[in-house]
């Protein structure tokens, strides 16, 4: 899988070498990147971070203008500093002018939301049902305590769990 998004990464870099006239020192890539994010550019380590299920399932758009886009991060970084917008201007005339594409700031990739359990907690009151995450449930487990801030009972788990 890496291979054609390694290629494409290096493709813009050759391309901005020949419209800047000068090189560029190039990133290191990973795929170690999940969630709503398609691609991420760590400025100041010149690292370029992918979503490998956004990839698998985009790859088409994700080599054409996903990679851009965060190559053309890199590129402005180096061109300009750190002290411009990260879609500002100067972005937007490396989106546009050398990789001739819109400075289109979010993807519109579908994305797939992993279902959670939610363990149910109970106070007194008529509305007093709380959803907690498996990570507050377990420090319940491990002793800590949750309070209703209206009736300032102790919420009590109710033995039910819902995926959501």
């Amino acid at each position: 899988m890496p291979e054609l998004l390694n290629a494409r990464v290096e493709a813009c870099y050759l391309q901005a070498e020949e419209f800047f006239k000068r090189p560029f020192q190039r990133p290191q890539v990973c795929f170690k990147l999940r969630g709503q994010k398609a691609g991420v550019a760590h400025l100041h380590e010149n690292k370029l971070r992918f979503n490998p299920q956004l990839y698998r399932e985009n790859q088409e758009h994700f080599l054409k203008q996903t990679v851009a886009h965060e190559v053309a991060h890199l590129v402005a970084h180096q061109l300009f500093g750190s002290k411009i917008q990260p879609h500002g201007e100067e972005w937007q005339l490396i989106m546009r002018g050398v990789y001739e594409l819109p400075p289109d700031r979010c993807h519109t990739y579908a994305i797939h939301r992993r279902q959670v359990s939610r363990f149910i907690y109970l106070c007194s009151c008529p509305e007093g049902e709380f959803p907690f995450s498996a990570q507050r449930h377990a420090l319940v487990a491990k002793g800590r305590r949750y309070f209703c801030r209206r009736c300032r009972a102790t919420l009590k788990f109710s033995g039910e769990h819902r995926a959501v």
